[in-house]
């Protein structure tokens, strides 16, 4: 326990947080959070450090070097070879380093903290004319630091560079705690380095002497890849240190380091023009992968941006995927591979020149078989997507034979591409193993991943014997055994085998000379454990026989599904780039609350529980506290990762194990609740619209004093129904009254009630139930399975393709389309798929009878109307926030504007709780409550979410409207005296 006193010691002098106590369920929680990255490692770090400022990383380093423990910078976490893995201490600085701090736009430069995210950045900078050009396809979460620290590329590389070309200064701290600024030196600056009674003196003289040396200039100029290979990332960057044409500067050493020589704390970038607007991609078909190797050398003759390879196994898993089913519209035929060449121009007509030159050029040599040129950024932006998602979207193969980063960066030079993917055809035959090919044909760089099973030992043996045999050829092709995603504890063992036992000592006495007691991300790169040690499977659990309430069939079990996050941190974007996934972590920036930590938390518990109810563990419960449940990771994980559905699930055996908390009973009994409520409406809105009263009532539940208190309407939706007399209309329709609608909304109900029928349709409310969305939300799983089962029977003979099942509240009428299924019992199965397939939201149905030319644009007001739209996360989780925009838009006078908002932070009953009020509030912040605020009192606010209204109304003090309110005073008057008719 004596390192346990040490980090007590260092905790207290530390202003930054640092988490390192093993019985404490916080500090367990964070430390598990940080055991893995992308990679297939996972190692328990000693500590996870937040540190804030300067102080605080020399602190840590003085530690470090005093108490023997290396520490492991980490920004991200998306590194594929276990970069960031390790026994150490973690040092996250993502948090508190993530500053722009300066920008000459004249000499094009802008000096940045390692925590800035890349596309972040670039948003900062288009302002300006201006980008960063290194493009990982992680740039929408990636970080300078984590890009400095795998010399990252991206699709563009051939043209934008890399991030070395592009890294100009850098300030570090080096082992004694030292900060220095790498930076380009003349002779006289060198002479000076080198003649300092310093650290950094030290290092500069050690240096010189190891490469001053002809033997060792020699083996590196022999050991490391030709020239003509722009991916080389293998080791240290020696080679670039050693050529005498360039000014000697440490960044290039520094840049895919990996963190081992020093901890960066700022970087200087070299900058770039925004590109020219006109964009185009030319997605040339083809049913052979070698002769796609080809095409791709035809390609880089024309001279274009970038020039990206997908196979057939990721065009495969966008088919019914709920995001990336959309992007497919390019696809023709079914495709073995597809080259993704994008031309640049200022105008259309030389835009269209350059790719039907190439197209000509591919057709004349028999290359291709279909070449759809895709124009405009918002499409090829589509395009695009599907390409960068690769990594997420081939999680979803089933079974245990998982791809795995392996061989994904090894890189030729382009010309060697055919010759070498025939090569590594026959090597994976040999071994039996399928793989995905993906990425950078452009660059000489694909991503190979085999599907292996590591969770057996012959799976192990051939993850070893693969990568072992792929250096034999990256040897015959002078290629690189890392192009971009860098060494690792991965490929660490084997750069001696491919760079040349010299030179690999030369890189162990550059690691020494940087920092000869492992301060720095120790046994990366040089050193390494084996590498097929640490990794996540080393504990297998059958998770098929994992007893659950809800039915994981589908996901082959709630652990395979926790299992399918590949860790590619999708879930760490921001605000600014958009997309809903994951709201607590955009407020909070706390790894613990990403999708990534939760689905690792249950997977590792799953996995290595020794309790009977695995479920039982408050680390659990810790990182699924700011779990909004809003379906974002549903449909934005590529993997398709639902941490919503194992939160419920999660819960129910939480309460199995520890019994059920007096505030969740009360949330999830809301509808009863509000149903006693409504009958004495006077006096229970009197209670709580009354502060005094209003704020008993929130302290006795737990509920936040600032939030308001939802009241009852006087009649509820069904009772005021029953007295509208029969309307004989040609079609019929069924109107789900949830349980919010039905007591609390109901004038809204009431309001769509009359939509329907001005529009010709007979409205019936049938026989049913509440929704179970309470329950749910609180992971009453067991109840909500009841509500579930009884809905489905009442409704299962009633609800047709022709007389759909219509809702008001997506969060209700969704789960229809979602858990139901999950939920019933296998005799119900099927007539829950086929209720779900035809229960729809009002504004879809709607819509859809606007483009079945149903409904008539005469029916509506011809006025002027300006509304800004926000839309529920149910309705972005499913793609039908465009039906509800183009419905208000339908009136000829009516312009929409979608918000570009992803959560609003009620997330139903989670803003109203007190300990989870502030994060509520930051969410909202973060785009829509300011939204609301900057917009002018003639337009209004729709939401079709009640929380989300509510949201609204507590944040900004505005009103906002359901969308079947604004359509209904839409209305011409002649439709409108229909419903009184």
């Amino acid at each position: 326990m004596q390192i346990i006193d040490e980090l007590n010691r260092l905790s207290s002098r530390l202003r930054g947080s640092l988490f390192y106590l093993p019985e404490n369920p916080k500090h367990q929680t964070m430390r598990l959070a940080y055991a893995t990255d992308a990679s297939v490692y996972q190692e328990l770090p000693l500590a996870v450090a937040i540190p804030q400022g300067k102080d605080d990383l020399k602190k840590l380093i003085a530690f470090a070097g005093e108490q023997g423990v290396t520490l492991i910078p980490r920004t991200a976490g998306t590194s594929l070879a276990g970069q960031v893995v390790g026994s150490g201490i973690v040092v996250d600085v993502s948090r508190c380093f993530n500053q722009v701090l300066e920008l000459n736009v004249e000499e094009r430069w802008v000096r940045v903290q390692p925590g800035v995210i890349r596309d972040d950045l670039n948003s900062y900078l288009r302002p300006y004319g201006l980008m960063f050009g290194p493009e990982t396809s992680t740039a929408n979460r990636a970080m300078v630091g984590g890009m400095i620290g795998n010399n990252s590329s991206g699709l563009h590389s051939i043209v934008w560079g890399d991030t070395r070309q592009n890294l100009l200064e850098a300030k570090v701290l080096l082992d004694d705690t030292s900060e220095v600024t790498f930076t380009a030196l003349d002779e006289a600056s060198l002479f000076e380095k080198l003649s300092a009674q310093t650290r950094e003196g030290e290092i500069y003289r050690k240096l010189n002497t190891l490469l001053s040396k002809a033997e060792n200039k020699q083996a590196i100029l022999s050991g490391y890849p030709k020239k003509t290979l722009t991916r080389r990332n293998t080791g240290y960057a020696l080679d670039f240190l050693v050529d005498s044409e360039k000014p000697f500067n440490l960044c290039n050493l520094l840049a895919g380091s990996e963190g081992t020589i020093g901890i960066m704390t700022e970087a200087k970038l070299n900058l770039m023009p925004l590109p020219p607007k006109e964009i185009g991609l030319l997605c040339v078909h083809f049913a052979d992968m070698i002769a796609c190797m080809e095409g791709n050398i035809v390609a880089l003759a024309h001279r274009p941006e970038a020039s990206e390879l997908v196979d057939k196994y990721i065009l495969d898993f966008t088919v019914g995927h709920p995001t990336y089913q959309h992007n497919r519209f390019f696809i023709e035929g079914d495709p073995q591979a597809l080259l993704i060449i994008e031309f640049r121009a200022e105008g259309e007509a030389e835009l269209h020149q350059k790719a039907a030159a190439l197209r000509e050029d591919l057709m004349a040599r028999g290359l291709g078989y279909a070449y759809p040129f895709v124009v405009g950024m918002v499409q090829t932006n589509l395009v695009w997507d599907v390409r960068k998602a690769g990594l997420g979207l081939i999680r979803n193969l089933p079974g245990d034979e998982q791809p795995v980063n392996l061989i994904e960066d090894c890189a030729v030079s382009p010309e060697d591409l055919p010759a070498y993917v025939k090569d590594i055809q026959t090597l994976l035959q040999e071994e039996e193993v399928h793989a995905s090919y993906y990425a950078h044909a452009g660059a000489g760089e694909l991503h190979i991943e085999p599907f292996i099973n590591l969770k057996t030992t012959a799976g192990r043996r051939k993850f070893r014997n693969i990568l072992e045999r792929t250096t034999d050829l990256v040897l015959k092709y002078n290629g690189s055994l890392s192009g971009e995603h860098g060494d690792g504890r991965l490929r660490g063992e084997f750069i001696g085998k491919v760079l040349g036992e010299q030179v690999y000592q030369l890189l162990q006495e550059t690691k020494n000379i940087f920092d000869p007691r492992g301060v720095f991300n120790a046994n990366k790169i040089v050193n390494t454990p084996a590498m097929d040690t640490s990794l996540r499977y080393d504990t297998v659990v059958d998770g098929k026989h994992l007893k659950t309430y809800l039915d994981f069939t589908q996901e082959e079990g709630i652990l395979r599904m926790a299992e399918k996050c590949s860790g590619s941190g999708d879930c760490r974007k921001t605000e600014i780039t958009g997309g809903t996934m994951c709201p607590s972590f955009m407020a909070t920036r706390d790894e613990k609350d990403t999708t990534r930590a939760r689905a690792n938390m249950l997977r590792q518990f799953l996995t290595n529980s020794t309790k009977e109810n695995r479920f039982d563990h408050e680390e659990i419960k810790e990182v699924m506290d700011l779990c909004l449940s809003c379906k974002a990771c549903k449909s934005e994980c590529p993997s398709r990762v639902d941490v919503a559905k194992m939160k419920a699930e999660f819960l129910q055996h939480y309460y199995d194990a520890h019994g059920v908390p007096f505030r969740s009973s009360v949330i999830a009994n809301f509808t009863k609740s509000q149903r006693l409520g409504s009958y004495v409406a006077p006096l229970y809105n009197f209670i709580v619209e009354t502060p005094v009263l209003a704020n008993m009532v929130k302290s006795v539940v737990g509920f936040a004093p600032m939030r308001s208190l939802p009241t009852v309407h006087f009649t509820t939706l069904s009772q005021w129904a029953r007295k509208q007399p029969l309307q004989k209309r040609q079609r019929k329709v069924y109107l789900f009254s949830d349980e919010f609608t039905e007591y609390n909304d109901t004038a809204i109900g009431i309001k769509a009630y009359d939509l329907l029928t001005a529009l010709g349709y007979q409205v019936v409310i049938p026989k049913h139930v509440e929704s179970g969305r309470t329950y749910l939300s609180k992971g009453f799983v067991k109840e909500a399975k009841k509500i579930a089962e009884k809905n489905v029977r009442l409704l299962k003979d009633l609800v047709t393709a022709e007389t759909p099942l219509l809702g008001i509240e997506p969060s209700a009428i969704i789960t229809f389309r979602d858990e139901y299924v999950a939920l019933v019992d296998a005799d119900l199965r099927d007539a829950a798929q086929s209720l779900s397939k035809h229960t729809l939201m009002i504004d879809e149905f709607l819509m859809r009878e606007i483009e079945a030319g149903s409904i008539q644009q005469t029916q509506f007001t011809q006025e002027e109307k300006k509304i800004k739209l926000h839309g529920h996360c149910y309705q972005k989780a499913f793609h039908l926030v465009g039906y509800t925009e183009r419905l208000l838009s339908f009136p000829k006078n009516y312009q929409v504007e979608v918000i570009p908002s992803g959560c609003c932070g009620m997330a139903g009953s989670f803003g109203y709780e007190e300990e989870h009020y502030e994060v509520s509030m930051k969410v909202g912040e973060l785009v829509l409550l300011p939204a609301v605020r900057a917009t002018d009192e003639k337009t209004l606010i729709a939401a079709a979410g009640t929380s989300c209204r509510h949201q609204i109304k507590d944040g900004t003090g505005r009103r906002s409207y359901h969308p079947v309110e604004i359509l209904y005073d839409a209305l011409a008057g002649s439709a409108r005296t229909k419903t009184k008719n």
